[in-house]
């Protein structure tokens, strides 16, 4: 990605791996709103980007003239395995979230708190007595791989290879397609093995379950059931471990929201909503697939949107003090998991690992900041969060 020419005009020649936007995308949103709400770019065969809440609203709840078969805004517009309920248009994606909803309801995320905390707990002792670590790498990244491994039923030795499975898929496949369908391949196989083995030696677990669910009074096929597990393994890493990032990222900068976390425990669940909101990781995307307008723009069939439920959440219109993080708002009505039918099945288990997760780490190291001597590194793509945080530990 290190060879693209630089954005001319974020306006008409907009590109989201730009290092600009990846360092920090905030400011270059700001301007769009107030210059060109929905900028485009011939980039990427032809994209789109809304940037302010109601037009990202608008166009996720419209289904007619936006398709869900395409998530990624990528170089290449080559078909790829379905993975439903994301890539699933009406009638399809009814019957195939159905599926899955009862085992994300919170009395089922519940179930899976107390093994959330022993690794986070885990994850602690083994930082100890270091007064240095990466908060990303060290922390952030190991809940959601770890916490999914246990709800599939996997070894969560396996985490190294799917952390280079979504590496690959969301940051290097979008230029490289060898790259993405090479991983994809591997993935499919992946998990036909664990399907297999499931069907020799039933077990508890999502695999499991997945392998009896019916879906409008019929088995799902091999296909379907794969497509799930792999949507489950990358949306349940990757997005909630970069929200785990932020929030540290954000309380080593804020010593007064730190402290008074720390402090006032109660207040845990609006902080999260907030940080949520402020830091939103996921940029989903959708393809047009019917001429239409919105706001005074035309938008082509063929081309893509970059619906990004980050910029909406940071619309001063939507959100007063839009750029301000404010742990105790009241009022948060925030599109970090999305809009439309396509709104996150797995919020109440990423609402559960941050706030467990920051619970865990504040009650260890209430006191702590960024490392001056080491930089952050972002992630590229459409989920942003910290790949890199270095921290200096103690007061």
């Amino acid at each position: 990605m290190g060879n693209r020419p630089p954005a001319a005009d974020w306006a008409t020649d907009f590109d989201h791996l730009d290092p600009r936007w990846t360092e920090n995308p905030y400011p270059i949103w700001d301007e769009l709103r107030r210059s060109c709400p929905i900028a485009h770019t011939e980039r990427f065969m032809g994209a789109y980007f809304p940037s302010r809440y109601e037009d990202v609203r608008a166009i996720a709840y419209d289904t007619e003239h936006f398709s869900s078969r395409r998530v990624v805004v990528r170089e290449t517009r080559q078909s790829f395995p379905p993975a439903p309920p994301i890539t699933s248009d009406p009638p399809a994606h009814r019957p195939a979230k159905q599926v899955l909803l009862p085992a994300f309801t919170p009395e089922m995320i519940s179930r899976h708190e107390p093994r959330t905390r022993d690794i986070c707990r885990e994850l602690l002792d083994r930082i100890g007595d270091r007064k240095r670590c990466d908060g990303a790498v060290d922390y952030a990244q190991e809940i959601p791989v770890r916490v999914i491994a246990h709800m599939l039923g996997v070894p969560e030795t396996d985490a190294d290879q799917f952390r280079k499975w979504i590496k690959e898929i969301l940051e290097i496949g979008i230029t490289d397609i060898s790259v993405l369908l090479r991983a994809q391949d591997e993935m499919i196989a992946y998990f036909a093995d664990k399907i297999a083995a499931r069907r020799t030696n039933p077990r508890d677990d999502l695999i499991g379950y997945l392998i009896n669910a019916r879906a409008e009074d019929k088995p799902l096929s091999d296909e379907h059931v794969i497509g799930t597990l792999r949507l489950l393994m990358i949306a349940g890493i990757d997005t909630t471990w970069s929200a785990i990032g932020s929030c540290l990222w954000h309380l080593a900068q804020h010593a007064q929201d730190r402290r008074r976390l720390a402090a006032e425990p109660a207040l845990m669940g609006a902080a999260v909503e907030e940080f949520l909101r402020a830091y939103a990781p996921v940029t989903m995307a959708r393809e047009v697939v019917k001429e239409t307008q919105i706001a005074g723009c035309t938008f082509k069939p063929g081309h893509m949107v970059l619906l990004s439920f980050p910029a909406a959440n940071r619309d001063p219109a939507m959100f007063p003090d839009a750029d301000r993080v404010i742990i105790d708002r009241a009022e948060n009505r925030h599109a970090a998991f999305g809009l439309g039918i396509h709104r996150c099945i797995g919020s109440n288990l990423a609402r559960m690992e941050i706030r467990v997760a920051l619970s865990e780490w504040l009650g260890r190291f209430p006191e702590f900041r960024l490392d001056p001597d080491a930089p952050v590194t972002w992630s590229v793509g459409t989920v942003r969060g910290p790949r890199r945080l270095p921290l200096l530990l103690g007061a």
